[in-house]
């Protein structure tokens, strides 16, 4: 038995450390050694992330979308250089947005209800196009000399903000004659809505029936920076939502090694990119076949979107197809009520099952107490409660074997020079007290996925960013500034390792202690959020097992690592 413990202990010490060395590298910026799935990928040193390429930048005709019509003869001639566009701002209750007169572009979005990390109370700029950060929101017409994203239009004269007590602003682009086609560019602004309606009517002005393919993409270059949260990493990238294949996330290295696997035609789902607390998709109609494609557009530079047919256009005849784009954080009721499976890019990973009622959960709570800390201490509180009795078969073993304790370092001492004596006298021992040395792991082990999802709900939730809870805690997401929590919790987890009985083996007795303080250094690059959790988690065990050993008259004796160690 002491073998099956020992060889337990080692293997338990041995994936803490990989994982705490892999955390180490993500937080000095560098690859992950074990675990490269959310590997940092940031634009190359002295090179700017390039703006949308001329060429590349725009998506070849899809032959997998079904035209509804022959094809007719395709315009002559393509559309001249576009000049240097002209931007043009536009505001709502919820946006500052940029477009760009070169095709009608959305270049910048800023969310005026979400503040920056980097800037203080400054507003974060999701959707931006600079020399140092590239992301844009693009739609266009292929399959002929048509108008892309690089074809000039020209804004429509009307109101760029949104007035008081007005709940819908437009603007609307339009372009000149190519080929017998113009394209008129329609958004729509809503008060409190973070979905911006895109409406694309195509006209016929020739003299022939034409089949322009709409695209709609986002571009966005590699860099993962945005993920906010220090020593672990979150996803950044572009995503494919279908009801065939539900959510499947690409990263920038599988684009890079063309190791693309997506579902490439659907008539449902959304196209998005996806950065940690806020993401951007696209949104066709139900129904409506569509060619989804990711690709590299240019150097450190991605495209993820869709294409889909227009009906044939006849001479004279026009045709309007309507799109929808978010932009927005990661609130999972809204995200919800915007399209089916857009709260996938809330992404708890294999255990969303349990995250997702763990969550509504902490909605509930929250709705009642009005405080996002208050409410993860209360959603910890009703779990160790759900819990109680589990954990009191933990904590009774716990107990069992602490009270028999001296008896076994006693019979240790005593054969020591007899190795297969010791272990049968041990068995011996545990058979009389009918204690079952593995007795306080088994419930533990059961409540691990619960805790784990809780604390991807956490570590997800666009709600705790800029959450205050108490004094000088004023935001949840962030690390502690003056590092109380995590000594706080670092106290916890001594005072928890010293209530448990230590094995009869020294080394083991010894790893037992270092372990928990490892993962106590870890805390000190926690969010306030997450370590508040731990805390609240911590006083209850200490607690609850504090209750349980009292009950059962083991004394309440507390473990003196210092001495150990001496030994």
């Amino acid at each position: 038995m002491n073998d099956i413990r020992r060889s337990i202990l080692w293997v338990v010490f041995g994936f803490s450390m990989v994982l705490i060395w892999d955390k180490w590298q993500i937080h000095n910026g560098q690859k992950p050694t074990f675990f490269p799935s959310a590997a940092v990928t940031a634009p190359a040193a002295g090179k700017p992330a390039a703006a949308a390429a001329a060429d590349a930048s725009v998506p070849a005709a899809s032959s997998a979308v079904p035209a509804t019509a022959a094809a007719g003869t395709a315009p002559a001639g393509a559309p001249a250089p576009a000049p240097a566009g002209q931007r043009v701002d536009a505001s709502t209750d919820l946006f500052k947005l940029t477009f760009n007169t070169e095709g009608g572009s959305l270049i910048g979005a800023t969310l005026l209800q979400h503040a920056s990390k980097e800037l203080g109370t400054a507003p974060i700029e999701l959707l931006t196009q600079t020399p140092e950060h590239t992301y844009i929101a693009q739609t266009g017409l292929i399959g002929g000399a048509f108008h892309t994203h690089k074809t000039p239009m020209t804004l429509v004269p009307g109101a760029t903000a949104l007035a008081e007590g007005q709940n819908e602003l437009q603007i609307r682009f339009e372009s000149a004659d190519v080929g017998g086609v113009k394209l008129a560019k329609t958004y729509t602004l809503q008060r409190g809505s973070y979905v911006i309606g895109v409406s694309h009517e195509v006209v016929n002005t020739g003299a022939a029936p034409v089949n322009p393919q709409l695209y709609v993409q986002l571009v966005r270059d590699g860099a993962t920076g945005a993920s906010e949260t220090p020593f672990y990493s979150t996803f950044t990238g572009p995503a494919v939502y279908t009801s065939e294949q539900k959510y499947q996330k690409v990263e920038f290295k599988k684009i890079d090694e063309n190791k693309i696997d997506i579902v490439k035609t659907s008539s449902d789902g959304y196209v998005a990119m996806v950065q940690h607390y806020f993401t951007s998709a696209w949104l066709l109609a139900e129904g409506t076949v569509r060619d989804n494609f990711v690709r590299k557009v240019d150097n450190n530079l991605y495209a993820v979107g869709a294409i889909t047919a227009l009906p044939a256009v006849a001479p004279g005849q026009s045709q309007k197809v309507d799109a929808r784009l978010f932009v927005g954080p990661q609130d999972e009721h809204v995200l919800e009520a915007t399209a089916p499976g857009l709260e996938l890019v809330k992404d708890y990973g294999w255990l969303t099952i349990l995250a997702k009622p763990l969550y509504m959960l902490l909605s509930m709570i929250h709705g009642f107490v009005g405080n996002w800390g208050w409410a993860i201490v209360l959603l910890v509180v009703l779990l160790k409660a759900a819990f109680y009795w589990l954990n009191a078969s933990a904590y009774r073993s716990m107990a069992k074997m602490k009270a028999i304790n001296p008896r076994i370092m006693e019979m240790r001492e005593r054969l020591k020079s007899n190795p297969q004596a010791m272990q049968q006298e041990m068995m011996k021992i545990y058979r009389e007290e009918k204690v079952n040395p593995l007795g306080g792991c088994f419930p533990i082990l059961i409540q691990i996925p619960v805790f784990i999802a809780l604390y991807w709900v956490l570590l997800s939730s666009v709600e705790m960013r800029n959450a205050p809870w108490i004094g000088w805690i004023t935001d949840l997401s962030t690390l502690d500034p003056f590092y109380v929590l995590p000594a706080i919790m670092t106290v916890t987890t001594i005072v928890q390792t010293a209530l448990n009985p230590l094995p009869p083996d020294p080394l083991q007795a010894k790893m037992m202690w270092m372990m928990p303080l490892m993962f106590s250094v870890m805390f000190f690059f926690f969010p306030a959020g997450l370590v508040l959790y731990w805390i609240t988690n911590n006083v209850l065990t200490i607690a609850q097992q504090a209750f349980i050993n009292h009950k059962m008259g083991v004394p309440l004796k507390i473990t003196n690592p210092f001495e150990l160690f001496k030994k």
